[in-house]
């Protein structure tokens, strides 16, 4: 298998979900380069088919799986994760990679529609990953779940309010399974590990290029958002567990 022969993803099984855009083709190539078999997961098929081939072109020692999946559905999210752990052998992590944005120009203005829309997509998705892996996650040494957030959550703004709302919600959430693996660690401290990645807004070549002017001040390149979720797997389970790891600067 291509990659490091013995860093902490060596071998590792790693569920991606979300694994179609942009910072989820990153993510599949960093893991891996890393030596982790990737299981991808999307709503979009054909997008996650080639994010899938992509990986698996760029790291032809590396096995990369694609899978369709709705997140939307428990079921579907428990049957993802059994089917992932009994192939292979093990879990040991989930990238929670599912986004999406609707705003609005004044508080006011407000519509609780977008709210609907994004509290399926970024906090009903959440609940039914970490619940759906909790357990194979804590039966690792070196289970990690990830979720990447945005800074919005922690101070909100008034057209972004049913945005930054989900995104807090879905922080809290994740950070409740790390309460899980701090007590399931006892004394001895956790084995596994929730964790969340804190950006202001991604960016990728492809933006660049359709604008040459723009600085994108603040903004996290996938790459670099793609390294980040790899290093969760170098840093002891103690250190990232219940911790938000902030890429931006904190508002």
């Amino acid at each position: 298998m291509n990659g490091n022969g013995n860093g902490a993803l060596s071998g590792a099984v790693i569920a991606v979900a979300g694994a179609a855009g942009p910072a989820g083709r990153a993510t599949l190539l960093q893991l891996a380069e890393a030596g982790a078999t990737v299981v991808a997961s999307d709503a979009d098929a054909q997008r996650l088919a080639e994010a899938v081939d992509a990986a698996r072109y760029a790291h032809g020692g590396a096995t990369v799986t694609g899978d369709t999946v709705d997140l939307m559905d428990l079921d579907a999210a428990r049957d993802w994760a059994m089917r992932t752990e009994k192939e292979f052998g093990r879990i040991d992590g989930l990238v929670h990679l599912v986004g999406g944005w609707r705003g609005s120009a004044s508080f006011a203005e407000t519509d609780l529609a977008d709210w609907d829309f994004l509290e399926k997509l970024l906090i009903r998705t959440v609940q039914h990953t970490s619940l759906a892996f909790h357990d194979g996650l804590q039966r690792s040494d070196r289970g990690r779940y990830v979720l990447v957030s945005a800074a919005g959550a922690s101070k909100p703004t008034a057209g972004n309010a049913a945005y930054a709302a989900a995104k807090a919600a879905a922080e809290a959430w994740t950070l409740a399974m790390g309460d899980a693996f701090r007590k399931a660690g006892g004394e001895s401290g956790p084995t596994s590990a929730a964790t969340i990645l804190v950006i202001k807004a991604l960016v990728h070549d492809a933006m660049r290029a359709e604008r040459p002017n723009a600085k994108f001040a603040g903004f996290t390149d996938v790459k670099e958002l793609a390294q980040a979720i790899a290093g969760v797997w170098e840093r002891p389970a103690g250190e990232v567990n219940g911790n938000r790891l902030w890429l931006t600067e904190k508002p």
